[in-house]
């Protein structure tokens, strides 16, 4: 065929610029027109010519580089296979050993085994004829038999020999024909190029073999066909496309489009593509194929992810070597964090994939659920820290079930409840309703703009964030009155509503959240979600919303090594994620909220109810370990307390009667006030002996 052009014809640009494509290289000016008729696919050929440039050189050896490294990876993961070439190698020896065996063992044994039978059958018949007392003719017929047997015994005597004669023949010409083409190539090649023409014969003699043993005992070849990157194959386009076929995904006629190469990440950890499917499947049904998929590829169903792109049609396929987030989980950056601006992302975990997973917390609330031990709770401590650390943040928190998980949070807590009591709840509700947020819409109202924003907390020290944490609302509800539960649910949902313009962010964590758990309500606006393990599809529904499971997310397939593990569903994710979220042990939590401690300190923020009150007893506590002796003396306590309580005068003498009853008196009531007493004892003190208290016995009066 032949594309010709005529002169006469009206001039069509387009037509031009298609033309001058296959004369011209990219970026190049274009070539005069040409006034006669050109064949211009006979005469020019089909390689471009820029190819041979610098550029086209230069783009070639860049193929051919990535494809070798492509073919050797494909060859060193067949290695680990029956397919690979030292098991052909082998199995080539193998084949060539019983070649040149051949079958006459067969017929030696056959030979050995009639000897052996006529031989017994001789020594029967001699023993028969050699009893002395016997007839005449009975003797005689006897000695016919064992003449016959002796016959029979000494042709198969010959017959055996004769075939192992043959056998060893026949081995010995087929060992010949097996070893002296080995041998003249091997000689061939040392006497021409010694050395290397010796390695290159046994490179020769080894291929031979391995052609030999190419078919597997079952007479397999080696074919991508069934491999399986559980089996240590690679991931190549056949593959994809046969397992989506027989997940029934796709038709057994259609065929998966790759939008990328098939190719092992950076760290080695996992195979990933880019496809495209066919016309008339939504992403949605390969979502929930997921342990279909995972059986086409020989892995574990969490071992596989899939993520909708930027179009229903396309989609990333993952699968990963080894079961992801079972190892040693990640450690957090609030470690190494001086402070936290919470108008920015505040990382929250670590992606399936190794990215970073940040999450935007203004205007967003949350919900944190899973069964018992998923790691809810550790997961949740990931934006109650980042809150901490940020001293334009007020914290309100209240605990369910009664546990200490929030009690290292108490010193720097606007209100906190611990008991699981309604009451105090319904306290921390009604204070952020009718106290915190009226003054946060009124700083709006000042502004006059429409919501918070970074600008503004600037501008305006009154800009804060509020962080109201509930944990287990159902434990809250089930204690409470009817008219308790009526107020509770009233309170949240109106905060939850309206406080995201005002930076009030509402988090509910909880272990089953249903309507009874978390009102339904407010469960449907909480914005971020993640859902841990759970026990079943419609539980993981729950959390992540109806058909989050059929779709192929799913957390009741997170198994239970998986500690901290979940399905993150954020506004700035379209899907949800399987991530593992950071996790800081209760020594690192303590760590972390000293140093919010501090930061708020610094700034002058730290709550009312979080100064600690300093005791009398802390006071001799201070002074005895002022000693670096482990006990104190009554008059060095009493020396210490005047300065720092009015109540205790400074003796100008120690022996001093009227101050030590007074020091002495003030002391006991101090002590009876705080429901502690702790004896004081006798000790050596410069060549006598003194009373007074030791460290030891104060600190556990404390």
């Amino acid at each position: 065929m032949s594309i010709e052009t005529t002169p006469s014809s009206t001039p069509d640009p387009e037509w031009e610029r298609i033309v001058g494509g296959y004369v011209n290289a990219p970026g190049e000016a274009p070539v005069e027109k040409q006034t006669t008729p050109v064949d211009l696919m006979g005469d020019t050929p089909l390689t471009p010519a820029w190819t041979k440039t610098r550029t086209g050189w230069k783009s070639r050896a860049t193929v051919g580089r990535v494809n070798t490294v492509r073919g050797f990876r494909k060859w060193l993961r067949r290695q680990a296979t029956e397919h690979g070439h030292a098991s052909q190698i082998g199995r080539g020896l193998r084949r060539t050993a019983l070649w040149v065996q051949g079958t006459e063992g067969a017929q030696v044994t056959a030979a050995r085994h009639e000897l052996q039978q006529t031989q017994r059958d001789y020594k029967a018949a001699k023993w028969a004829h050699d009893r002395r007392l016997m007839p005449g003719k009975e003797k005689e017929k006897r000695r016919r038999e064992m003449e016959g047997a002796f016959a029979d015994s000494a042709s198969a005597m010959s017959k055996y020999r004769s075939a192992q004669r043959d056998a060893r023949m026949r081995r010995a010409v087929r060992g010949v024909a097996a070893l002296a083409p080995i041998a003249s190539v091997e000689g061939v090649g040392l006497q021409l190029l010694g050395a290397p023409g010796g390695l290159a014969a046994t490179a020769a003699t080894l291929a031979t073999f391995a052609l030999i043993g190419r078919r597997t005992t079952a007479g397999e070849l080696y074919t991508d066909r069934d491999a399986k990157i559980g089996d240590g194959d690679r991931m190549t386009d056949d593959m994809v496309n046969r397992v989506y076929r027989s997940a029934k995904v796709i038709g057994s006629e259609d065929v998966v489009k790759l939008l990328s190469p098939c190719t092992l990440t950076a760290d080695g950890s996992a195979w990933e593509v880019r496809l495209e499917l066919p016309d008339g499947i939504p992403a949605s049904k390969a979502l929930g194929a997921t342990p279909q998929l995972a059986n086409g590829f020989g892995v574990s169903v969490q071992q596989v992810s899939q993520t909708k792109g930027e179009r229903e049609d396309w989609l990333t396929l993952r699968v990963t070597l080894k079961v992801p987030f079972t190892g040693k989980p990640h450690k957090g950056p609030l470690l190494t964090a001086e402070k936290v601006n919470l108008w920015s992302p505040v990382p929250m975990a670590v992606s399936d994939r190794g990215d970073i997973m940040a999450v935007e917390w203004f205007e967003k609330t949350a919900l944190f659920g899973g069964e018992p031990g998923a790691g809810k709770s550790a997961a949740a401590n990931n934006p109650l820290l980042s809150a901490a650390m940020d001293v334009t943040a007020d914290l309100y928190l209240a605990d369910g079930k009664g546990g200490f998980d929030l009690a290292p949070f108490e010193p720097i807590a606007q209100m906190i409840d611990t008991d699981g009591d309604p009451e105090a709840l319904l306290a921390i509700l009604r204070h952020v309703w009718e106290v915190v947020l009226p003054g946060l819409k009124q700083t709006v109202k000042e502004h006059r703009v429409r919501k918070f924003s970074e600008a503004l907390a600037a501008q305006d020290k009154r800009v804060r964030w509020t962080v109201l944490y509930i944990d287990e609302w159902a434990s809250y509800m089930a204690a409470a009155s009817q008219e308790q539960q009526k107020e509770l649910d009233r309170l949240l949902r109106l905060i939850t509503q309206q406080g995201r313009a005002y930076a009030a962010i509402t988090i509910c964590a909880t272990q089953k959240p249903d309507s009874n758990a978390v009102p339904t309500g407010i469960r449907d606006i909480l914005s971020t979600r993640w859902a841990g393990r759970c026990m079943t599809p419609e539980a993981s529904d729950t959390i992540l919303g109806k058909g989050r499971a059929s779709a192929g997310y799913n957390a009741q397939r997170i198994l239970k090594s998986q500690r901290g593990v979940g399905y993150l569903q954020t506004g700035e994710t379209s899907e949800p994620v399987l991530t593992q979220s950071y996790f800081y042990t209760d020594e690192e939590v303590e760590v972390i909220l000293r140093r919010a401690y501090e930061l708020r300190k610094a700034a002058g923020v730290l709550p009312v109810v979080a100064e600690p009150e300093v005791t009398v007893l802390d006071h001799m506590i201070k002074a005895a370990a002022g000693t670096g002796r482990g006990n104190v003396t009554r008059a060095e306590v009493f020396a210490h307390l005047a300065t720092v309580d009015v109540e205790f005068v400074q003796a100008k003498d120690e022996s001093d009667e009227r101050y030590r009853s007074r020091a002495g008196s003030a002391l006991k009531e101090r002590l009876a006030e705080l429901g502690v007493e702790v004896a004081a004892v006798q000790f050596p003190r410069d060549g006598k002996r003194v009373w007074g208290w030791t460290l030891d016995a104060l600190q556990d009066a404390r």
